[in-house]
């Protein structure tokens, strides 16, 4: 089995911008491509199957590109032009009925990512919708177990053990499940508020070792970067579930330390 993966960028652009209609050049640019004040957007296309055994394509991506501007760019742009107050979770079970007519069983999931750092993911289970947004926050840590001596916690640490700490600007994106019937309670607002109360404002600015109960240097959990992942986690699920009567369920917390280093709670 394999899976297939292919991004489509595209703009929706002011109906009488004379360039509108101008064949793109540029794949970073997407077609359309952006004239005037358009809208910037990426549908991020999964596939699942066996590939051709003569060709080895499991799908040409000419195939996924065309389904994407034919079928599912004019309903966001219906949306966008009609009904800009949508909610975006909304439109994903049309999106997925429309690419399912072109792609059909082979079609796993799409994700619409309506700007670098916020999108929702719809699988052929169009009952729920997976939303994601990053967040950041800045502080400091030092990796150390006080139950070990100083020179195993150097041996398994090394220069993240130094005893002035040292510090990251993390991102954080949840990933909450909503569920769709009849319609969503839970929000972008609502995410972005719980997540500023209950990880932005104790972490931020903090040294985790020394300003934080979760990693207190006596007491707390060693502030790796999947401990982190963890500890944020377990302190969205709850008012995740209460803010939305249970209409929305957090799937998963994932923390970036650097850009080459993160960590996915649970896995």
């Amino acid at each position: 089995m394999h899976t297939l993966t292919r991004t489509v960028r595209f703009s929706l652009n002011p109906a009488d911008d004379p360039g509108a209609s101008l064949p793109a050049v540029n794949g970073f640019g997407g077609s359309p491509a952006m004239h005037g004040l358009g809208r910037y957007y990426e549908l991020h296309i999964a596939c699942q199957g066996e590939p051709d055994p003569v060709t080895g394509y499991l799908l040409n991506i000419k195939e996924i590109d065309a389904a994407v501007r034919n079928a599912a760019l004019p309903i966001i742009a219906l949306a966008c032009r009609e009904a800009p107050q949508s909610d975006p979770a909304m439109l994903m079970p049309r999106i997925i009925a429309a690419l399912s007519q072109r792609l059909g069983e082979l079609l796993v999931s799409a994700r619409w990512n309506l700007t670098p750092y916020y999108s929702i993911e719809m699988t052929a289970d169009t009952s729920h919708a997976l939303l994601r947004q990053s967040f950041d926050f800045s502080a400091a840590h030092r990796l150390h177990v006080p139950a070990l001596s100083d020179d195993e916690n150097f041996r398994a640490f090394g220069l993240c053990n130094n005893p002035s700490g040292h510090g990251h600007n993390y991102r954080v994106e949840p990933c909450v499940a909503l569920r769709l019937d009849p319609a969503p309670i839970f929000s972008l607002t609502d995410l972005e508020a719980l997540v500023h109360e209950h990880v932005i404002k104790p972490y931020d600015h903090t040294h985790l070792n020394e300003n934080t109960k979760e990693f207190a240097a006596a007491l707390g959990v060693n502030p790796t970067v999947e401990n982190i992942a963890r500890v944020c986690f377990e302190r969205l699920r709850a008012p995740i579930e209460s803010r939305s009567n249970g209409s929305a369920t957090l799937r998963a917390v994932t923390v970036w330390e650097t850009d080459r280093t993160s960590s996915t709670y649970p896995a």
